[in-house]
């Protein structure tokens, strides 16, 4: 199953709005067949697993990182395709919590014949399925806000200068995590000050993520469109508004990469489910830009609370990550 789920996460911010799966086949103690959910969301990681299998997957056991689905969309179900192959025996990590599958990809198996248990490694799991999860269960997507801050923690002196105040290697790791989601979202005022291309570079011909303009007025002018660039939504209103439309269109995973004003929406509404943040050994002092705009908190209490799960340095600067302390709604790991 670690196998599956290293698997499972090349498909982070390429599959959406499917979740991102792996699939690994067992006979013989040896890998017969293995696959994860390609770009658009087909085929499907059993699909791709069975295939490369052929023949050997009959007595197999598949290792599977969610509930094989159950029903037919553009592709017959995952469960079916199981059941065909003459798979023995089905470890899953988790039930697929969309209501069209939901336990009846485990019972389809079941009933044919095929041995099932659930529940392995799911901790794990449900971690990297956090975006399908808050998706299906809070019609939303999740949200990752990423600060690029001085150790005072600016974005910019008082006169706007902001490049560069991390180094090249955070800003690498910047396009990975851009990656790893399907859409990246800025405010107005920084599109129209930074013009930000905000797509993926220095991993070849990837999936770009949809790039989402938070504005009222008209938008920038920015880098066109293309194979190197993802579509430029425009959006507006009330975050949450926004955000359930962006979970209507398919939007799993969204990274917000600021400014100020938009990160303090953000927060006061309570929408934020992960930190991430590049901390550079520079001072900048009160006269520079702020990385998160006014929140009116009057009270320690009223503050949005985040718990550190990760922090190693990357070049000459310091990453870490903090994740909202209340996330029963998606059981992320933490």
């Amino acid at each position: 199953m670690a196998h599956a789920l290293r698997l499972a996460r090349r498909g982070l911010g390429n599959v959406w709005p499917n979740p991102a799966v792996g699939c690994v086949l067992i006979r013989d103690a040896h890998v017969v067949g293995r696959g994860w959910t390609q770009p658009g969301g087909r085929p499907h990681a059993e699909r791709m697993a069975l295939d490369q299998a052929g023949e050997a997957s009959r007595g197999a056991t598949a290792y599977v990182t969610l509930e094989p689905c159950a029903h037919h969309g553009r592709t017959p179900p995952c469960a079916e395709a199981l059941i065909k192959a003459g798979v023995s025996r089905v470890f899953s990590a988790m039930t697929d919590p969309d209501p069209r599958v939901s336990g009846r990809g485990h019972t389809m198996l079941q009933e044919a014949g095929v041995a099932v248990q659930a529940g392995l490694r799911e901790r794990e799991a449900r971690a990297l399925q956090c975006g399908f999860l808050s998706r299906v269960n809070r019609g939303r997507p999740w949200l990752t806000l990423k600060l690029a801050a001085s150790f005072d923690g600016r974005i910019a002196t008082a006169s706007g200068e902001s490049q560069w105040i991390t180094g090249p290697r955070a800003r690498a790791h910047v396009h990975a995590l851009r990656l790893s989601h399907d859409a990246v979202m800025v405010g107005g005022g920084t599109a129209r000050a930074d013009r930000p291309s905000l797509n993926v570079r220095g991993f070849g011909p990837v999936r770009q993520p949809v790039r989402l303009i938070v504005s009222t007025q008209p938008l920038p002018d920015l880098p066109a469109e293309g194979p190197d660039y993802g579509p430029i939504w425009q959006l507006s209103g009330d975050p949450g508004a926004f955000m359930a439309d962006l979970a209507a269109r398919g939007v799993t995973r969204v990274l917000c990469e600021g400014g100020g004003v938009l990160a303090a929406a953000l927060l006061r509404a309570g929408l934020v489910d992960e930190l991430v943040g590049y901390t550079a050994g520079l001072v900048m002092g009160a006269d520079a830009r702020p990385s998160v705009g006014p929140m009116t908190v009057a009270a320690l209490a009223d503050a949005p609370r985040f718990r550190l799960i990760e922090s190693r340095r990357i070049g000459g600067d310091l990453m870490h990550r903090w994740r909202a302390t209340d996330q029963t709604a998606t059981s992320a790991a933490p």
